[in-house]
Order: structure tokens, then sequence, then C-alpha cells
């Protein structure tokens, strides 16, 4: 069973980097269309990112666009998530989450995902 873990998150100032990391364990994540997701207080969750099980196709929320970038490690069984220059509203739990519904492609509707983590906390503020 494939169980995935996020970190990387913290307080950051505006224009601020993080790299948000997301591992997995019990299977292989090359096996597995691998979304970013955020969900800020009183929001509804969206997308941020995605990549492909296999092909490398990537696809990218247009208010990160240019900002995040989304990669992945099969070796070492992570995805990640670049964020830079941040803005307060990037504020928000970051979750990642695996689906096998398409495996060359990727979108970022959240009924495609079938197995998430718990989250990573984004701070944007002065």
């Amino acid at each position: 069973q494939l169980q995935l873990v996020e970190s990387g998150g913290g307080s950051v100032q505006p224009g601020g980097t993080l790299r948000l990391s997301c591992t997995a364990s019990g299977s292989a994540l090359g096996d597995y269309v691998i979304g970013w997701f955020r969900q800020a207080p009183g929001k509804e969750r969206e997308g941020v990112s995605c990549i492909s099980a296999v092909g490398g196709y990537t696809h990218m929320n247009q208010a990160v666009k240019g900002r995040f970038t989304i990669s992945k490690n099969n070796a070492k069984n992570t995805v990640y998530l670049q964020v830079n220059s941040l803005k307060p509203e990037d504020t928000a739990t970051y979750y990642c989450a695996a689906g096998t519904k398409t495996l060359a492609v990727c979108s970022l509707y959240t009924n495609l995902y079938d197995i998430w983590g718990q989250g990573t906390q984004v701070s944007v503020s002065l």
C-alpha cells in the first residue's frame, strides 16, 4: 500500500523560496501520477501541479506558473515542488496525492487521486 509523506514547508517572507518533498513508501512512486494540491483556511482545495507516471508530462495551475516547478526522482521515490517568489496568497497546507487512473498525462481533478498525504504547512508573511 502506497503511503505519502510531505515535508519542506515552513514560514518565509514574500519572495522567499521553499522545496517541498513528497516521499513515498510501500510502492514505487513511478507507477503513479502525482499531484500537488493546497488548501488555505476557509477555502476549497485547489490543484497546484502534477506530473505523469511515465513520459515526464507536467501540468501547472496558471496562478503559480513561472514560480513553481514540479520534478520527480524515481530513485529516491520522491516528487518535489520547488516554490519560488512566494506570495502571501500562497499560504496554505500543501498536499501531495497519487493516482493511477491516468499514467501518461495528468490533471488537477481531485477525483483522479486515490492516496493523499497529511500535508505540510507553508506560511508567507512579513
